[in-house]
């Protein structure tokens, strides 16, 4: 009696130092107790296993029917028995009738111990688990703990976690004791026992760039500037398309910062990652220009429904304009969320393709240039060879189709 006490009492500092509900432990305890009891004495179906609350004392019973002839003494019950345990009992109900299993005491103290031990493990992990509930997609700051071959363990507060290879930067270096910012991509939460709980990191995901760009630029957390897209080959190279409502506010200035000071940061904490940041348009022909940057752009004719844009570059830009290995194309078709083909000058009137020189003044904020619409036959003639006295004649938009099936697409 006197330890069934001290497990009450247990019980209660448990609650209130740990914030674990003393009911569920009781039922965690009844839920045991029975598993142990059909282990050991009886499988039958009818018995309960209560606790109780105040005094910690372990009962058994099994629960049977009241019925005038006896049948089946295992369920059954008569009448005049059920009145001796209950006299409100009645014919057709139910009455528990207490059981003493032998030396049951020893194996209830036993599991009884097993159980709280388990539920305030789970209960630690649940909280710990809790306290990063509203970081899913955010940054956190971890220590590292060990360093192999495809993944870097991690420690975050009392929080074990593992960066695996692939949400890992391959030109990044790291070695134990060294502090590491981590993106949360998701947090998957065992609903049973806690085991389960896992979650989720990555040096990899774009949303670690736009989470360091706001705790460095004011603007950006104040919501003056606003992170439209990001696109990002990790290690190499990001672009970014930022755009603020106050045309008082140069929204690239301010990611960039005073000398670069701002979006030098960030490039620090992503070990030298190139960062471009572009200015975000509603014209996607503009957009797409600023996203080719910073190569120079002669001309953008975009197809909003189709998603696609041929892009005319002077000749000595091709090369930039699509970037090493296409990366430099790659990345504004993925900011953009156009099919970006694109020409050089030369090879734009080698295959017929007409299109209106894009100078500082040509393109208005409100309108695009698609098929139908780009090609002005005063605005090319400038640009015509001055030895050809050949007529320029307006292209229809089937041939201009036509024309363009063979140019290869720089997709995502």
């Amino acid at each position: 009696m006197a330890k069934q006490s001290e497990l009450i009492l247990a019980l209660d500092v448990l609650e209130k130092e740990k914030g674990i509900d003393k009911e569920v432990i009781f039922e965690a305890i009844e839920t045991s107790l029975l598993s142990a009891y059909k282990t050991n004495y009886d499988k039958a179906e009818n018995v309960n296993v209560v606790m109780d609350r105040v005094t910690g004392e372990f009962h058994v019973y099994s629960v049977k029917e009241i019925v005038e002839n006896v049948e089946n003494p295992i369920t059954q019950i008569s009448v005049e028995k059920a009145k001796e345990i209950n006299k409100k009992a009645d014919l057709g109900e139910t009455v528990n009738v207490e059981i003493y299993p032998k030396d049951f005491g020893r194996i209830a103290a036993s599991n009884a111990k097993q159980t709280i031990l388990q539920k305030i493990r789970e209960e630690e992990r649940r909280a710990i688990y809790s306290a990063f509930d509203d970081k899913e997609q955010d940054i956190v700051t971890g220590i590292v703990q060990k360093v192999n071959d495809r993944s870097i363990g991690i420690k975050l507060g009392q929080l074990d976690v593992v960066l695996t290879e692939r949400e890992q930067v391959a030109t990044e270096k790291f070695k134990p004791t060294d502090r590491i910012k981590v993106y949360i991509t998701e947090i998957r939460k065992d609903p049973n026992n806690g085991k389960g709980n896992k979650i989720l990191i990555s040096r990899t995901h774009p949303g670690l760039v736009k989470r360091l760009f706001e705790s460095e630029v004011a603007e950006i957390k104040d919501g003056t500037v606003e992170i439209k897209n990001i696109s990002r080959e990790a290690g190499s190279r990001t672009k970014m398309a930022v755009y603020s409502k106050d045309p008082n506010v140069d929204a690239v200035g301010a990611c960039v910062g005073v000398n670069g000071a701002r979006v030098n940061a960030v490039v620090e904490e992503l070990q030298g990652e190139k960062i471009d940041i572009i200015e975000w348009n509603e014209n996607p022909a503009i957009l797409i220009e600023n996203a080719l940057s910073p190569s120079k752009v002669v001309s953008v004719l975009a197809d909003p429904d189709e998603k696609t844009a041929l892009v005319v570059v002077p000749d000595f830009q091709l090369s930039l304009a699509i970037g090493k290995e296409g990366q430099n194309a790659r990345l504004a078709a993925k900011l953009t969320g156009f099919k970006i083909d694109i020409k050089s000058e030369s090879q734009a009137k080698e295959e017929g393709i007409q299109y209106i020189f894009d100078d500082d003044d040509y393109y208005d904020d409100d309108e695009y240039y698609d098929d139908d619409e780009y090609y002005d036959e005063e605005e090319y003639d400038e640009y015509a060879d001055d030895d050809s006295d050949e007529e320029i004649e307006d292209v229809e938009e089937e041939e201009t189709e036509e024309d363009v099936e063979d140019i290869e697409d720089i997709e995502e």
